[in-house]
Order: structure tokens, then C-alpha cells, then sequence
């Protein structure tokens, strides 16, 4: 099993960024806000190309206490999800640093979504993936045959809360998101 930290902080393809670490109801959020993207960042998701990172961009990472997974939700320049990545993982911490790590299980799930009227986002495809990393790591004996079933049936559950629009640390983000336009409104 690896640890996967929630940090970007310094990453090499951004010249500038903030992040900042917030412990909020049922979990910790890391706010990341690419500045200048000297590397833009993309990734292939059913067959096309997904632009995750570039100038502007940022990604909501939260936590969800006791819950074996965590999701980053990817926003483009104007906040719309670009892509919802949630890492499956046997347990969480914080590093001395304050930012979450997770004991990642290597298999993940990745949405993409649609911005309804109302603002509420609406799932419209699923996808598993590392599935061969999660197989190499039980063959390898870095995960247990119980953290391998552990994996897949976190997965399973995710990607039918996803489709079902029913995923309940999307509301967190949401709901963070929206009182930070509250509190950056005009009055």
C-alpha cells in the first residue's frame, strides 16, 4: 500500500499556487488554486481528452472521516467540474505538515459531470481505473486479500452513488464552494 498526500503545494507544473488545508464538517478539505501553469495537465477519460490542470484551475480535495475514500473534484477557470477523482483508500491521516494523506488501494473511480440550471451537478459517465495496479499490488503482497476486497467494494458502492447523484462527499464540496462565492459576493 502507498501514501498518497492531498498536497500540490510546489508542484512542478505551476509556477504559482495557493493551497490551504481546512478542517470542515465530516472531514479535512485541501483548496488548491493553480496559478501560472507552465505544464497544463491532461488525461484521457471513455476514449477523450480531459484538460484537468492550466492556469486558473482548482481542486477541492476532501477527506471524509472514517470513510475509505477520498475525492479531489477538478475545476476549470470558471469553477466548473472538469472531472471528479475519487482515490479508494484503506484509512486516512494528516502529515506533519497538516495536509491528509491517504493509505491508497490503488483502484479509483473518475466521473465527469454536467452543471444543471440550478447549479447542481449531474453525474453523466463512471469510470473504474488501475485496475491492474490493484491486481500487481495484491500479487506483490503490498495490499491483503481483505484490503483487495475492501477496494472493490468501496469502488462498487462510489461509482453507484455516483450514478444514483447520490455521493454525499460532492455535497461537501458543493456546499464549500458555494459559501466561498457567498462570502466573496458583493453585498
Amino acid at each position: 500500500m502507498k501514501l498518497k498526500r492531498a498536497g500540490r503545494k510546489g508542484w512542478p507544473r505551476v509556477v504559482s499556487d495557493e493551497e490551504l488545508v481546512l478542517h470542515v464538517p465530516g472531514g479535512v478539505m485541501v483548496d488548491y488554486v493553480a496559478g501560472e501553469v507552465v505544464r497544463p495537465l491532461d488525461v484521457g477519460f471513455r476514449g477523450r481528452t480531459l484538460r484537468i490542470l492550466d492556469s486558473g484551475y482548482r481542486w477541492l480535495h476532501f477527506a471524509p472521516v472514517s470513510a475509505n475514500h477520498a475525492v479531489t473534484v477538478q475545476l476549470d477557470q470558471h469553477l466548473e467540474p472538469v472531472q471528479i477523482y475519487v482515490d479508494i483508500c484503506d484509512g486516512h491521516g494528516i502529515d506533519p505538515d497538516g495536509v491528509p494523506f491517504t493509505h491508497d488501494l490503488y483502484l479509483d473511480v473518475l466521473a465527469v459531470c454536467e452543471v444543471q440550471a440550478d447549479g447542481t451537478w449531474h453525474v453523466t459517465a463512471t469510470e473504474m481505473i488501475d485496475v491492474a495496479e490493484l491486481n500487481e499490488a495484491l500479487t506483490a503482497g503490498q495490499i491483503t486479500p481483505t484490503q483487495f476486497e475492501l477496494a472493490w467494494a468501496e469502488a462498487k458502492r462510489v461509482e453507484g452513488q455516483l450514478n444514483a447523484n447520490a455521493f454525499p462527499a460532492l455535497d461537501v464540496i458543493r456546499a464549500y464552494l458555494r459559501d466561498q462565492r457567498d462570502l466573496n459576493s458583493p453585498p
